[in-house]
């Protein structure tokens, strides 16, 4: 069953980061007027927010976002029972076991990824398969090629709720991205949900 203008908007919002009415309309397939009547209708709701840009020559363009409760409409699975366990952990065991226990997911995460990657020989076919694993997972993730560089791209984090209360989640799952990719390349984050980005964006250079 396919799902409604609105709610195709924000999921697309979020894929994105930010659009015009004009490319969500092209996009989505609906109606220049259908496009810019949901838009006003979400910005309403507080659900989005619309950012005028100048871009050279022309009337200047304007770009629609999700706001802080538009992307609450994309939930952190468990959110608040994570962090719960997290702090008891943290009060009770102390900082190391804290450490403990996200090194030992950061491990049993690269022994499953490492799993799923053993028939994917090139860049672009390890990539298919990290983005089908964390798809999965629940992060909406994609990768792009731009010139000889590659992002590998993640559009929700399900574990953002975690990650800002530890942000070690973070670092182990940079660590992993790098390892699984190989030495051949550099891996690093260019944009990152926890510092205010819409999303967070993997740099994979040769």
């Amino acid at each position: 069953m396919k799902k409604p203008a609105a709610d195709r908007i924000l999921m697309f919002l979020k894929m994105r980061g930010e659009a015009t009415s004009l490319l969500i309309s092209k996009e989505l397939a609906i109606t220049k007027e259908g496009a810019r009547k949901h838009l006003l209708n979400l910005a309403e709701e507080g659900l989005i927010r619309s950012v005028t840009k100048s871009e050279g020559v022309g009337r200047p363009s304007t770009y629609y976002t999700l706001t802080e409760k538009g992307l609450s409409q994309f939930p952190d699975s468990h959110a608040d029972v994570t962090v719960q366990i997290l702090r008891s952990v943290k009060n009770l065991l102390g900082e190391n076991a804290l450490n403990l226990l996200i090194n030992d997911r950061e491990k049993n995460t690269y022994e499953r990824y490492e799993k799923a990657l053993v028939k994917a020989e090139s860049l672009e076919q390890r990539l298919d398969v990290l983005v089908k694993v964390r798809s999965e997972e629940g992060y909406m993730a994609e990768w792009i090629k731009e010139g000889n560089d590659y992002f590998l791209i993640e559009n929700h984090c399900p574990i953002c709720a975690a990650a800002t209360e530890c942000q070690g989640f973070c670092r182990a799952e940079l660590s992993n991205f790098q390892n699984l990719i190989g030495k051949n390349y550099q891996v690093e984050r260019i944009n990152h949900i926890l510092s205010g980005g819409q999303r967070c964006v993997y740099k994979i250079s040769g």
